[in-house]
């Protein structure tokens, strides 16, 4: 089966209402996994869906794509951030956070969201900019650290 047919099951089986859903879901994931494509990165974001009833099973999507290079699934990440912000809010803010407590992911992050955001000013990214400044800057605060002993 082609990788494209592979997220069409991921599609079609996301929100894991029966045990075959989950089952079906998994296997795309792994088929997915052994061949693991770059340019699938956008798609497979918008495979999130609040409304997943096995949101652990789901956890598996966001590990794989998490084994991608770093600069490519946050620049994917930030291509749908705005439209995953419509279909997934909870997976949206999950994979943020996830960003954001990651030292270099977040520097990254910051730095590709500046890039982007000074070609074409967008609300959205600005926000999301300015989110991961501050984090990174309560991470860099000497209160922090005390707080932390």
């Amino acid at each position: 089966m082609s990788q494209t047919n592979w997220i069409r099951v991921l599609e079609a089986n996301k929100l894991m209402r029966s045990r075959q859903e989950v089952i079906a879901f998994e296997t795309a994931l792994a088929e997915l996994a052994k061949h693991p494509q770059t340019e699938d990165l956008p798609t497979l974001h918008l495979i999130f869906d609040d409304r997943c009833e096995q949101p652990e099973v789901m956890f598996s999507l966001l590990h794989f794509l998490e084994s991608f290079d770093l600069q490519q699934q946050l620049q994917a990440f930030i291509t749908v951030a705005p439209q995953l912000i419509g279909l997934a809010q909870d997976w949206a803010r999950i994979i943020h956070t996830r960003i954001l407590n990651d030292d270099s992911a977040c520097r990254l992050y910051r730095e590709l969201l500046h890039s982007i955001n000074s070609q074409h000013p967008n609300f959205i990214r600005q926000l999301l900019e300015d989110s991961a400044t501050r984090h990174l800057t309560e991470l860099n605060s000497p209160g922090k650290l005390m707080k932390q002993v």
